[in-house]
């Protein structure tokens, strides 16, 4: 499937090159001085190339304002080194071009919709501007018009977004929704600028991610399933993640699930800025002293989709509250009339370190377990400092609460992993260090069938399993 993903990008940009057409927006009038609107210059040039059945747009050095632009099948917008597009900060241009907006889609800087063989590369770089005072800076549930993506795609075939740098959007940074084919390569992403600063969201298939440099708020590379088709094939690798949630995130969106998915070769870590979540002011139980990533890997399949088929490993991670965070819920079930699942999935080779009382958990609910995990050649260092009176064993069911490690609002009665309603579980060579001194056991198992611990140390002796 990886080879099948290059193999399409490796032709589809040999053919980007064969297109005798090429347009610079400066030959027709643009202007980089960072005020005038060049929208209508870019558009035509956009549309000119698609009409010519393939060509490149040509944006120079320079800093280009420009309002929505729709990219169209057969166009690479090329960003040469230098060059800069400005996002308008004038929300209601963005509603004015998106008059109906169905469901969860939003406006976006570039758009495209059911295109084919469409490109954004170079070396220059996208600003959304989503500093901005015209853009809402709170949380998406608080309502309020829709704020812009960057990068937004749905239905499209054959898409790559190559070596460009990403900065400063109002909403999501990149979305590629339902889309067939997709390769998102060298890209990097720096977004603090707003609420809901998703750093890459995929709701595709056949897609590979890699080489990326992700420096977020919200989560950083996160899998969506917000339609009647899974998000499925897909392969991330070599990549940078650096956020102030969660940094590899099956979810929150779960609703046809998420199949045949590697994600490996990957640095997780803090991010660079904390403006908005601060984690150690809001939520002091746990027990974190600045920022931190909620979680470096988490799989959350809650609204009757199916996750399975899933492989994370060689994962090197620090500054997390939780490493590994798996969460079977039953919130919604809007295409089907099964609870979710969450089956055959093996994380391995993973180096943590820990700053927070909220241990791993994997946790289903009565009416459906987690099944199949193998978890091996895991290295969890936390410095959490936990005394008996903290721990709390009657944890909360919280069947339809929104999935997050610290949805149970307790310290769990486990150091290593909590773990309640799983049927299949291999836990193989597992070492739980601890700075402090922490007196929950290693494991500690409610509903759990089928658990086999091999080769597992607790501070280098053999671990405590602690069953309800």
């Amino acid at each position: 499937m990886r080879k099948r993903c290059l193999l399409m990008l490796v032709a589809f940009l040999a053919a980007v090159q064969l297109f005798a057409y090429s347009v610079d927006i400066m030959a027709l009038g643009a202007k980089g001085d960072g005020v005038t609107d060049n929208t209508a210059i870019i558009q035509k040039a956009i549309d000119d190339c698609s009409f010519k059945k393939g060509g490149v747009v040509e944006i120079p050095a320079g800093r280009f304002l420009t309002r929505t632009l729709f990219l169209k099948s057969d166009v690479n917008l090329h960003l040469q080194f230098g060059a800069e597009l400005l996002g308008s900060t004038d929300l209601e241009s963005y509603h004015e071009v998106f008059p109906v907006l169905k469901g969860k889609e939003t406006p976006a800087l570039i758009f495209a919709r059911n295109a084919c063989n469409i490109a954004i590369t170079g070396l220059g770089t996208i600003n959304g501007q989503g500093f901005h005072s015209n853009f809402q800076h709170g949380n998406d549930s608080e309502g309020g018009p829709k704020r812009p993506k960057i990068i937004y795609f749905i239905g499209c075939k054959n898409v790559c977004v190559q070596d460009v740098t990403l900065r400063n959007s109002a909403y999501w940074t990149q979305d590629y929704e339902k889309c067939d084919g997709v390769v998102v390569r060298g890209v990097k992403v720096y977004c603090h600028s707003n609420w809901n600063n998703d750093g890459l969201d995929i709701d595709s298939r056949n897609v590979v991610v890699s080489d990326c440099y992700i420096d977020c708020d919200d989560d950083a590379l996160c899998l969506k399933s917000d339609t009647d088709v899974p998000c499925e094939n897909v392969v991330v690798t070599n990549c940078v993640l650096k956020t102030n949630c969660n940094a590899i995130k099956f979810g929150t969106s779960s609703y046809s699930g998420f199949k045949n998915v590697s994600i490996t070769n990957c640095v997780i870590d803090r991010a660079s800025e904390d403006n908005i979540r601060q984690w150690y002011k809001n939520y002091p139980w746990l027990g974190t002293r600045q920022n931190t990533v909620v979680s470096g890997i988490a799989l959350e399949s809650v609204d009757g989709g199916v996750l399975e088929n899933v492989i994370i490993s060689d994962i090197s991670m620090r500054g997390v509250q939780t490493p590994i965070f798996v969460r079977l819920g039953d919130r919604k079930r809007t295409f089907t009339k099964q609870i979710s699942r969450i089956n055959d999935v093996m994380i391995s080779r993973i180096m943590a370190r820990s700053e927070s009382k909220v241990a791993c958990s994997i946790t289903g609910v009565p009416e459906g377990k987690v099944q199949n995990l193998t978890i091996s050649d895991v290295t969890l260092i936390t410095d959490a400092e936990v005394d008996k009176r903290e721990i709390k064993e009657e944890v909360p069911e919280a069947v339809n609460k929104y999935p997050e490690n610290r949805m149970f609002g307790c310290i769990l009665p486990a150091s290593g992993f909590y773990l309640r309603h799983v049927d299949g579980i291999t836990f193989c060579n597992i070492k739980v260090i601890t700075k402090k001194r922490d007196e929950r056991p290693m494991f500690y198992l409610d509903d759990v069938d089928d658990f086999v611990c091999q080769g597992c140390t607790f501070n280098g002796v053999e671990p405590v399993v602690e069953e309800k």
